[in-house]
């Protein structure tokens, strides 16, 4: 495995942590491409939780218009990556 996996599988495992305690589910419940909404019932007001909740873990700043991106895991990382530099 490469550092930059390796550092990838931290930062995803940081992230579904996140997401999994805001939308009080546990964590083998979600996969990186489960849907938020459709799979686990969040509300948009979760999601700007989750987004403040990972500004602050990651000392970034997220636009709010990045939500519609923040549908799955994968696409929170993605988001997430861009600010962050990753």
């Amino acid at each position: 495995m490469s550092v930059t996996t390796a550092a990838r599988d931290e930062r995803l495992v940081a992230i579904k942590a996140i997401v999994c305690d805001i939308l009080e589910i546990e964590e083998d419940e979600v996969s990186e491409v489960s849907l938020f909404k459709e799979d686990h019932d969040a509300d948009s007001l979760r999601a700007i939780e989750i987004l403040a909740a990972l500004e602050k873990e990651f000392g970034i700043v997220i636009n709010q218009t990045e939500l519609p991106r923040m549908v799955n895991l994968k696409g929170v990382y993605e988001v997430v990556s861009e600010p962050a530099g990753w």
